[in-house]
């Protein structure tokens, strides 16, 4: 009986430090200078159960995910997007990624008393209400505002080619001049990408919406700014 006393003992502690391990918090994130610090528990091979200090005042994100993959760790931003002479703070999370895969989501924060999320417009809605977008055997073509942008597709296996233009295997979000993007790509087979929506973001009526939208193709990569110097 005692045997199997301290038998059931060994398991508890072996069982509570395990369960201590997985519930210790990491600094996944940070901007030191601006005392901004980001924690999650590694869990299911996933960052969750978020934790966020903000110059010495925490937030509770528990809903948030992303990769453990540090090549894809949250991305802090503290920056004047809106050009109101007050910084915001803009948290990127990747919450999936590999070949020609990349699913990031964002937020956007303005501080009064406190940190207040700011909508932003979803980039998908973006895309499907401002383009017009065809795919034949011999060319890919999208419209924006009427704009035409053509890219042939003559080489490729016509039994490859998707029904029609496929936005959204890529979602990459970044601040770029003080300004908030997102690149969306623009697939036509499970394998070829022809270049890349991008959007830049402005703060109106109460939200983060499209200012601009356009479509570079990947043979004009010097004109991407999430491909510039």
């Amino acid at each position: 009986m005692k045997k199997c006393y301290f038998l059931l003992l060994v398991f508890f502690l072996l069982s509570t430090r395990a369960e201590a391990k997985v519930g210790e918090y990491k600094v996944v994130s940070e901007l030191v200078d601006e005392n901004i610090t980001l924690y999650a528990k590694e869990m299911d091979g996933l960052y969750r159960d978020f934790k966020l200090v903000f110059k010495g005042h925490r937030y509770s994100r528990p809903f948030w995910l992303n990769v453990t993959n540090p090549t894809y760790a949250p991305e802090l931003y503290y920056q004047d997007i809106d050009q109101d002479r007050k910084k915001e703070l803009i948290i990127a999370l990747t919450k999936g990624h590999g070949t020609g895969v990349r699913d990031e989501e964002v937020y956007v924060y303005r501080y009064t008393n406190g940190l207040i999320e700011v909508l932003v417009d979803h980039p998908l809605a973006i895309i499907y209400k401002n383009t017009k977008t065809k795919l034949t055997t011999k060319k890919a073509e999208i419209i924006i505002n009427d704009k035409i942008s053509t890219v042939e597709t003559k080489s490729l296996d016509p039994s490859h080619l998707f029904e029609d233009i496929a936005f959204g295997g890529i979602l990459d979000y970044a601040v770029i001049d003080q300004k908030l993007m997102v690149r969306v790509s623009a697939q036509i087979t499970p394998a070829e990408f022809i270049g890349d929506i991008i959007i830049v973001y402005e703060y109106k009526d109460k939200m983060y919406q499209a200012k601009t939208i356009e479509f570079i193709s990947h043979d004009k990569m010097e004109e991407n700014p999430f491909y510039g110097p």
